[in-house]
């Protein structure tokens, strides 16, 4: 049934967003995409989660990133998604961009894991069932699988594609070897790669230095970048220490010990830069991940719709100047 309260912003579209295209593809992605990774699941208040995905369509975010054992628990969030387009969004799903990933653990035995054919196509069927969808928009292969053929893996993403169950495939930290076996792989099937999702952030930038975002460039495969702000180190929560209730309080993906004293001397540096630039420092590290146009778009997470909003900042950030690029450098190889 149908939300009737829900009416979408009918301005949407009209400069609250950047569209950003994907590679050499037909494809434009908002700039911003809404992350499900952890606070959509089971555990989540589900008003809550219908609040912050109707603020991010209302203010143009197209583009919305699953994967099939987010939550927590395992797949609750694509099924919080599930609900959420057949109370609102059903009437609008032409206009989203719909992408989930396997390659994590996902269910027992031998088949809920990695990269092998049977748990790819298996894994959409269940992500779809979940999700209330007859295809998604873009489909990832999760990670690399060392022990499975390469051949084996993109073999069943060309396969999905053909079966109408995604219109596009992607990888996500895949190594730059076989990322370029990848490319040229699908290319040559017909199903080219439309993204590769990788980590990329003021503080972790391998993806840059080690050649992924040059690659993918030169392939005419788009970046879609994840944890820009560093599981929240690249905010303004840890400036003083570890506050009550923050997620390395609770040690999710971060513990205490992470916060070393140089980390934490680099993070208030670039507060301090931030804050003569006039921003927050979340708003300079999204603008940072931003100013590369080879990124296509950076996912978000939010718990809330004020967080929400405050990404959303970032569309009206100054760009770097070089001397401000140089800073930031040198912050973050400091000893």
């Amino acid at each position: 049934m149908i939300d009737p309260i829900y009416s979408p912003n009918p301005d949407r579209y009209d400069g609250l967003m950047q569209y950003r295209r994907s590679g050499r593809s037909g494809i434009l992605m908002s700039a911003l995409s809404l992350g499900f990774w952890h606070n959509f699941g089971s555990i989540s208040n589900f008003a809550n989660c219908k609040a912050m995905m109707h603020y991010a369509f209302d203010h143009g975010i197209t583009c919305y990133d699953f994967a099939n054992n987010y939550g927590p628990t395992y797949g609750t969030a694509e099924e919080t998604f599930g609900r959420m387009m057949d109370l609102s969004f059903r009437p609008y799903r032409d206009e989203m961009f719909i992408t989930t990933k396997a390659g994590y653990d996902m269910w027992p035995g031998p088949y809920g894991n990695w990269g092998s054919r049977k748990y790819l196509i298996s894994s959409l069927d269940q992500s779809l069932k979940r999700m209330r969808l007859d295809y998604v928009d873009l489909f990832y292969s999760h990670r690399y699988d060392p022990n499975t053929p390469l051949e084996e893996t993109l073999q069943a993403l060309v396969d999905i594609v053909r079966r109408g169950k995604a219109l596009y495939v992607g990888i996500s930290r895949w190594p730059l070897e076989a990322a370029e076996f990848a490319y040229r792989y699908l290319r040559e099937r017909d199903v080219p790669c439309l993204c590769y999702q990788g980590k990329y952030n003021i503080l972790y930038q391998e993806d840059d230095t080690g050649g992924i975002l040059a690659s993918a460039t030169d392939a005419g495969v788009g970046y879609v970048a994840f944890s820009p702000l560093q599981q929240g180190l690249l905010t303004d929560r840890y400036l003083n220490g570890i506050p009550q209730g923050s997620r390395m309080s609770r040690r999710e993906a971060l513990t205490p010990d992470d916060l070393t004293p140089t980390l934490l001397q680099q993070i208030r540096d670039l507060a301090e830069l931030a804050a003569q630039r006039g921003e927050s420092l979340a708003d300079m590290a999204l603008a940072w991940c931003l100013r590369r146009p080879e990124v296509t778009s950076v996912i978000v997470g939010a718990s809330s719709v004020a967080q929400l909003e405050d990404d959303l900042r970032v569309l009206d950030s100054q760009s770097f100047s070089a001397e401000q690029l140089d800073i930031i450098e040198d912050i973050i190889h400091q000893k």
